[in-house]
């Protein structure tokens, strides 16, 4: 599909209003059979409910931010908080041991055998729904040389801080691409990269000093702080899309071809890439009220929830929010859906 075709297809905000991408229009209108007031749900508020994030300048955190606003403002809490963490693995392990009582975590984090869909370990864990899509960036200084994986042969890589969902994902495409990893310092050798633990804003800020050669992160489109990295140094992105087989192969159907519009970055032309759905979770032992209670705002309050980087690339209508990539929904979840939908 080339991008006249994507655009054709829905896959591209290009020339379209920020918002415009928002599922909303079939997904509000049978929002109009599912009750509107949340207050009309039984059961207790609880008096704090956290949210756990990402890092600062990159969507979860904004994301996560915009819910707990909404969770406080609609009722569902007494109080909600969003709280900065390191990603996907750092949020599965707070909602596990109780820190956090939802997260956003990206699908194959969750799927990963090591958590073995508890989380690794305590109570199980449920998803409310499909957030939105995360798109897996790879940063390149434009002018570097560097214009397809094959070329960080020998070079340095930032593969995201320990605790992100990125730093479970990079190494896997890398090993799609047949290139090995090394952590030592120094050169890497030819058919391997050297990998550093580096953060987005961290990540950035080597990328940009030309310590690193390139920067693996996963998250929505535009991304506040590339775009903001953007606007001191020219930068390019690559294409992925063609490691989608032998993820798949590998890892399973958690990953999908997704495209990044032009201009969704300054001067960066479109570019095909690996995506994951993002999804929002709980432990399978919340209560159902307040399960229930986000059901209704995540779709009756939608447009509460796009952070203003956003090209509007969510799935915030019934018909998406159920599309958890085989993560189950915490049943008083499906059976709000199913009240929706009749």
């Amino acid at each position: 599909m080339d991008v006249a075709e994507a655009r054709a297809s829905g896959l591209t905000g290009a020339g379209l209003p920020r918002r415009s991408l928002l599922k909303t229009g079939a997904g509000l209108a049978a929002a109009a059979l599912f009750p509107s007031v949340l207050s009309a749900c039984s059961g207790n508020r609880p008096g704090l409910l956290t949210v756990a994030g990402g890092e600062a300048g990159g969507f979860y955190l904004e994301f996560s931010t915009l819910l707990a606003a909404s969770l406080e403002r609609h009722g569902v809490a007494q109080k909600a908080v969003a709280v900065a963490t390191g990603g996907s693995l750092d949020n599965l392990a707070q909602l596990r041991d109780g820190r956090a009582t939802l997260a956003v975590s990206l699908a194959d984090a969750v799927a990963d055998p090591a958590m073995d869909a508890t989380g690794g370990g305590g109570a199980p864990l449920a998803a409310l729904g499909k957030v939105y899509e995360n798109y897996v960036h790879c940063v390149v200084r434009k002018g570097s040389g560097i214009t397809a994986l094959s070329n960080l042969s020998g070079r340095t890589v930032a593969v995201g801080q320990p605790g992100s969902g990125t730093s479970l994902t990079t190494p896997r495409l890398l090993a799609a691409a047949g290139l090995g990893t090394s952590a030592e310092a120094g050169p890497a050798a030819q058919g391997s990269v050297a990998v550093v633990s580096l953060g987005l804003n961290d990540g950035l800020a080597a990328l940009k000093a030309g310590t690193v050669d390139a920067l693996f992160w996963s998250g929505g489109v535009p991304t506040a702080a590339i775009s903001a990295a953007q606007r001191e140094v020219p930068l390019a992105l690559l294409d992925l899309s063609s490691l989608l087989p032998e993820l798949r192969a590998r890892h399973g159907a958690q990953y999908d071809r997704v495209f990044i519009p032009a201009e969704s970055y300054p001067g960066v032309p479109a570019v095909w890439t690996v995506g994951t759905a993002n999804l929002l979770l709980c432990r399978a032992d919340l209560d159902s009220g307040t399960v229930e209670r986000t059901v209704q705002l995540l779709v009756n309050h939608a447009g509460e929830l796009i952070p203003q980087s956003s090209l509007g690339v969510q799935f915030l209508s019934p018909e998406t929010l159920i599309n958890t990539a085989g993560i189950p929904l915490h049943p008083a979840a499906a059976a709000a859906y199913r009240a929706l939908h009749g």
